[in-house]
């Protein structure tokens, strides 16, 4: 279900974003779920059965962000995810990840800048921001190319399970209007 202030869908030169949905699963787990490089920087470990995506697509349906998938406009072909939240009425937080072979190409630095231009735009949103860890290097580059700026070191921020058990430093960035 997507809040009722999210799009259900976004779109940018290069890809469309749609609501995930319950037979995106086996897409999903094939793609990126079980990459152990692509789930490093989150906060889930890669996937070893289909069941986990399957758990992990169920509980992104049931909100309350909006969890999109990123596909191809040319050919539909599954890029990565994007996720949407809004902790509160005035602002929004994101989440996102890449499949490997997508890279390196700037379609989340395009996927990003889209989101926060359209988040701007909207009457009641003054800020839209999030967090990295501070070795996440690429994510970090992503948040700058799309305008936001970082505002802070975050102490003992997040546990990213794929490194380590404690929580860790993260960096902060934002923009506003």
């Amino acid at each position: 279900m997507i809040p009722p202030m999210l799009p259900d869908q976004f779109s940018t030169a290069r890809l469309i974003f749609a609501p995930i949905v319950a037979e995106d699963a086996p897409l999903i787990f094939e793609a990126y779920a079980r990459d152990s490089e692509v789930s490093r920087y989150m906060t889930w470990r890669p996937h070893t059965a289909l069941a986990e995506t399957e758990a992990y697509v169920a509980s992104a349906l049931a909100g309350p962000s909006c969890s999109y998938l990123l596909r191809d406009r040319g050919d539909g072909r599954l890029h990565g995810a994007f996720e949407l939240r809004q902790p509160a009425a005035h602002r929004l937080g994101y989440g996102y990840l890449l499949a490997r072979p997508s890279w390196g190409l700037g379609l989340m630095s395009e996927a990003l800048t889209a989101v926060v231009d359209w988040a701007l735009d909207q009457p009641g949103i003054r800020r839209i921001g999030d967090v990295c860890d501070v070795e996440n290097l690429g994510s970090a580059r992503v948040m700058e190319k799309a305008g936001l700026t970082r505002e802070a070191l975050l102490r003992l921020w997040a546990v990213h399970p794929n490194i380590s058990d404690e929580p860790r430093d993260c960096f902060s960035y934002v923009k506003t209007r």
